[in-house]
């Protein structure tokens, strides 16, 4: 891919590493604003498998199921622009289920698990998309797991809500908990395996989504074509609802003597 490429070479490809809520529906559309910098979307979520292998008219068996073999290149083509670069959008809970399949696709012997990583996708880079607000982070997600509204573009009307959001302290505590595990856990596969990624922050995105997006390209030594403009699709979805919601979490764990916090639960 002449003209691509990055301090430690071409890329091939990149993964953004995250968890739910952190803005990562923003930055994906922001990245493939950009026709460079692939089209990334979760591909490889296993409860959307389906969804996907339907979307792309993959060739079926007479129990319904489908070659994984064939998953993984529809996936690889639905990924890329036209430059040749892939992305894909990957939460904690994700990464093992990838490795699963991928074993099931690739023969050839892979050491560890960024050289498995590496025989689909190339050389491959990885982006560390975080939100330093976890308690906002859990009040959004235990909003959008009742309402089933996760994103809006600009260009739709706001969806209704499946149901009306109710506030859980002891939901949001677990979401609390569940976000700071899975943050320690891809820091800690990050060191296992040698990674050193570019790291994003939701606070920064939500200020500056072309400067975030700049900085990505940048890592990734993508340039930005001329003319071309760094647009966001999604509008953001916080309101007053959830600001009173992180309030009246702190006031609940403040008034109630003993009542454990998320740290003190793990």
């Amino acid at each position: 891919m002449p003209g691509y490429r990055s301090s430690s070479g071409h890329v091939d490809s990149y993964l953004i590493c995250t968890t739910p809520r952190t803005g990562s529906t923003l930055l994906c559309g922001l990245l493939a604003s950009t026709t460079v910098a692939g089209q990334p979307e979760s591909y490889f979520r296993e409860p959307d498998e389906q969804l996907w292998a339907d979307r792309w008219d993959l060739a079926r068996s007479s129990d319904g199921g489908f070659e994984r073999s064939d998953f993984i290149r529809a996936a690889l083509a639905a990924g890329r622009t036209d430059n040749g670069v892939f992305a894909a959008r990957i939460m904690w809970g994700t990464l093992d289920h990838l490795f699963d399949r991928l074993r099931c696709v690739y023969s050839a012997p892979a050491e560890g698990d960024l050289d498995l990583l590496n025989l689909p996708f190339g050389h491959t880079r990885f982006v560390h998309l975080r939100r330093d607000d976890v308690l906002a982070q859990a009040v959004s997600w235990h909003r959008a797991e009742q309402t089933n509204v996760w994103h809006e573009t600009d260009h739709e009307e706001a969806k209704q809500p499946e149901r009306e959001p109710r506030f859980d302290f002891d939901e949001i505590r677990d979401l609390v908990q569940t976000i700071e595990e899975h943050n320690s856990a891809w820091r800690a596969w990050f060191a296992a395996v040698g990674i050193q990624p570019h790291e994003a922050r939701y606070e920064d995105l939500d200020a500056d989504p072309v400067g975030v997006t700049r900085g990505v390209l940048d890592f990734l030594g993508l340039k930005l074509p001329r003319g071309r403009q760094i647009r966001p699709r999604n509008r953001r979805l916080a309101d007053e609802l959830n600001a009173r919601w992180i309030d009246r979490y702190g006031a609940e764990l403040a008034a109630t003597p003993g009542r454990p916090s998320s740290a003190e639960t793990r």
